[in-house]
């Protein structure tokens, strides 16, 4: 009933005489945002009013920028978008929110000085360093009255993943414990979002995303717990048992190797075939194997196959080169990095409490 839907809300439009200014600057709202690893942060935009143009200065939400580039839903570029059109925009200092306003103003300059305002006004206050939370020990910390706020750090491949996390997270609150996302963004997960948990006693959930080894070996140090998810309803349900006291994984992901793309073979019937280099670890031809572009994970999956010169291979130690394909996956670039990993399972670690 999409159609009858349309031409309903057109009947409204007509009724109640809706019309827009092109004369205006333009203003609109995020419908979407995302930061490509190729592009930059990008903003899908839908403009209420006024004549969007290309190298126009604009605020949105906590940013600001000029207008680079705007392409149509069709993938077209356009230069200009007038009123009830989206688009998608470049040119933007960050990731905005879906839902953030969107307004052209007279230049760049004033357009950084509101940014920079707005960023002011919701600074996040550093707290002093106390014991790290878990999901392995928060209904314990909860009993004991050492944790009666459980304040969370997400980092998404998309705003959209980002607000139904924090959202979902957000309403597992109850009368012995509040959910707080303290901060919540689109992107790899970077030493600043591990700070960040460090000083405010949060724990980080990664979706679609992973940090660098570098990060990593911070995180460690600065005994921050880093979870990672590909489905939003398992980051819910993890959190909900921890807070009941029910949490008994079972299951473990183990990285077994890392490594990076040096170069890339396109050949008909076979698909593209990444020249690569293993880092770390040991690369086994039966482990799955996660591709990440600007930490972003851009594919998750198994090996297709992997060979060492032009010979099928097991397994590639560190320090070795080799070649190797991925299940119904093609798009690998130059300058990706992998990371290869088992499931292993583990004991239960919450004691009484994971038998409630």
């Amino acid at each position: 009933n999409i159609n009858e839907l349309l031409d309903l809300i057109l009947i409204q439009a007509e009724m109640l005489e809706l019309k827009a200014n092109p004369t205006l600057r333009a203003k609109g709202v995020v419908i979407e945002s995302k930061l490509d690893p190729g592009r930059g942060p990008i903003a899908t935009v839908l403009v209420q009013n006024g004549i969007l143009r290309v190298g126009d200065p604009f605020v949105v939400g906590l940013y600001s920028g000029r207008v680079r580039a705007m392409f149509a839903d069709t993938g077209e570029q356009v230069h200009e978008a007038t009123p009830s059109m989206p688009v998608e925009v470049l040119g933007i200092s960050g990731v905005p929110s879906a839902g953030d306003p969107f307004q052209v103003v007279e230049s760049e300059k004033y357009a950084r000085q509101i940014a920079q305002k707005r960023q002011e006004l919701v600074r996040l206050e550093s707290a002093q360093k106390v014991k790290k939370v878990t999901l392995e020990d928060l209904n314990t910390m909860i009993k004991e009255g050492e944790i009666k706020e459980l304040k969370i750090v997400i980092k998404a491949d998309v705003d959209g993943s980002v607000q139904a996390l924090r959202d979902s997270l957000q309403k597992l609150s109850t009368s012995d414990i509040r959910v707080k996302v303290i901060h919540a963004a689109t992107g790899g997960i970077n030493e600043s979002d591990v700070m960040l948990a460090s000083a405010s006693n949060a724990l980080i959930i990664g979706y679609q995303v992973r940090p660098s080894s570098k990060v990593s070996e911070i995180a460690e140090k600065e005994k921050v717990s880093i979870q990672y998810y590909n489905i939003i309803y398992d980051a819910i349900a993890d959190v909900k048992a921890a807070m009941e006291g029910m949490l008994s994984p079972e299951m473990k992901e183990e990285i077994t190797s890392t490594g990076e793309i040096k170069q890339t073979f396109k050949i008909s019937k076979v698909g593209t075939i990444a020249g690569a280099v293993v880092l770390s670890g040991r690369l086994k031809r039966s482990d799955k194997i996660r591709l990440l572009r600007d930490s972003v994970v851009v594919f998750d999956g198994k090996l297709n196959s992997l060979k060492r010169f032009k010979n099928d291979a097991g397994e590639v130690e560190a320090g070795q080169e080799c070649g190797f394909t991925l299940e119904n996956f093609n798009d690998i670039k130059e300058g990706d990095t992998f990371e290869s990993y088992q499931i292993i399972e583990i004991k239960k670690k919450l004691g009484d409490n994971s038998r409630r």
